[in-house]
């Protein structure tokens, strides 16, 4: 790795990183108390927010304040008590910046979870520590697996209701784990919590002295998020092409968009896909100077020494790369949409920045979360159902296996009369290659605290 990349590293982890991370859990799990008490032990809600939350929590007749609320922003929402949709919160302590997801927990919602996971660097699954790991919890566990969430927290929710019990909490997490490995799940960390009254999110819990690990805000800030951008396939999905045509630069012509993964170098052997010519990349514009290398996720241009058909939609890649382009594509696949995915739909799908037609040409299974069967040969798939689909598209597209590259592995199919998100995908058998790598991979050392799998 060039030492421009190695001090740019560095100097991420001493500077104030950013994470991005998910919250899931069943309905009434704690969710958004949780997602309230961070935001307001950390000191990250304004006075005329913890106001409004305040004056609705009178509202309602209780005598302290409800932080649901805090995420709890719609009016649907406040009145039934459950999350309904997404909500995006944006918070920081003097040692991380944080993206938060607060998914919704009700299994008709689903699949906004695939929304809020999809970019997620950590999830925290919640579960209720009365009623244990349930399906909607094994259904989270296993989008996070799907998705390839590198990171779970298993948070135990209302150890206050449980009395405290370390057995309670060890069961679960025990539980927990197990399922979540065979999902392929890389790494979990389980905490004992009280959202409500504060036990382990912020501050550490007098009344659990027998958990010595971090408390739900000390892991978020201290887990390594850090990537060395030279471990993915380089891969530059084209969004434009420039050409300013003045007269400093007659002869300017660029392709710009944004890094999906690896590093891009002046130099390199590239290879243009579909099309599959080939050319040399003679310079990077970046930030409207010129650099010798560049990486994802960062915004640039490409000058390349051949003078290519080249539009949007097309993928720039290493001339070794093993992505070959394909009209077939067979992918693990979570439906979205209320109307069902059978096989014969005439869809859109978008891969990057190019959208095809395509058909759904076969159903080969539907995923039971239960005991992780493969129901084979369903007649569709129904909003929330994960299973998996053989299409057939109308133009040849480059696209990695999921397991590869999040980003150039995945992709959506639309209804082509309104544009309606129909299905997320993910290319490849998501499940098998995720169980396969973390089979054959090294255990991770536990922390001191034992609760670290």
């Amino acid at each position: 790795m060039s030492s421009t990349i190695i001090e740019t590293s560095e100097a991420a982890l001493n500077a104030t990183s950013l994470l991005r991370f998910a919250t899931a859990g069943s309905v009434d799990d704690g969710k958004s108390t949780l997602v309230g008490r961070l935001l307001h032990d950390s000191k990250s809600v304004l006075s005329d927010q913890l106001e409004a939350v305040e004056s609705a929590s009178r509202n309602r007749g209780q005598e302290a304040p409800d932080l649901a609320l805090l995420t709890d922003g719609l009016r649907a929402e406040r009145e039934q008590g459950i999350t309904i949709d997404v909500a995006y919160r944006y918070f920081a302590t003097p040692r991380r910046r944080f993206i938060l997801a607060d998914t919704p927990g009700h299994v008709q919602y689903t699949r906004n979870m695939v929304t809020g996971a999809s970019t997620a660097e950590l999830a925290v699954v919640l579960v209720d520590a009365r009623h244990g790991v349930v399906e909607q919890t094994r259904r989270h566990a296993a989008v996070a697996a799907l998705l390839r969430v590198p990171q779970v927290v298993l948070a135990v929710n209302k150890m206050d209701l449980a009395g405290y019990e370390e057995s309670v909490f060890a069961a679960i997490a025990e539980e927990f784990t197990g399922y979540a490995k065979s999902l392929g799940v890389p790494r979990i960390t389980a905490i004992p919590i009280s959202a409500l009254m504060g036990d382990n999110v912020v501050t550490s819990s007098p009344a659990m002295e027998w958990y010595g690990g971090p408390t739900v805000l000390e892991h978020l800030e201290t887990v390594r998020v850090s990537h060395d951008p030279t471990d993915d396939p380089a891969r530059f999905p084209v969004q434009c092409v420039i050409r300013p045509q003045t007269a400093e630069h007659p002869d300017y012509r660029g392709y710009a968009g944004q890094i999906a993964s690896g590093v891009f170098r002046t130099g390199d052997r590239v290879s243009v896909l579909p099309s599959g010519r080939t050319s040399t990349v003679t310079g990077i514009d970046l930030l409207g100077r010129r650099v010798d290398e560049a990486w994802a996720p960062q915004s640039v241009t490409l000058l390349l020494s051949d003078d290519l058909d080249i539009s949007r939609g097309d993928l720039i890649a290493p001339v070794e790369a093993q992505v070959r382009p394909s009209q077939d594509l067979t992918a693990t696949v979570c439906h979205v949409a209320d109307r069902p995915l059978k096989p014969g739909d005439r869809v859109l799908l978008k891969h990057s920045t190019r959208t095809v037609k395509a058909i759904v040409k076969d159903i080969p299974s539907r995923l039971t979360l239960d005991d992780l069967s493969q129901h084979p040969a369903p007649e569709e798939l129904l909003a929330n159902d994960i299973g998996r689909v053989v299409l057939r598209t109308a133009e040849a597209l480059p696209v990695d296996p999921y397991a590869d590259s999040r980003r150039t592995g995945s992709f959506l199919l639309l209804d082509p009369s309104d544009g309606t998100t129909l299905t997320a995908g993910m290319a490849g058998d998501a499940f098998a290659e995720a169980a396969k790598e973390t089979k054959g991979a090294e255990p991770a050392a536990p922390d001191e605290d034992g609760w670290d799998f």
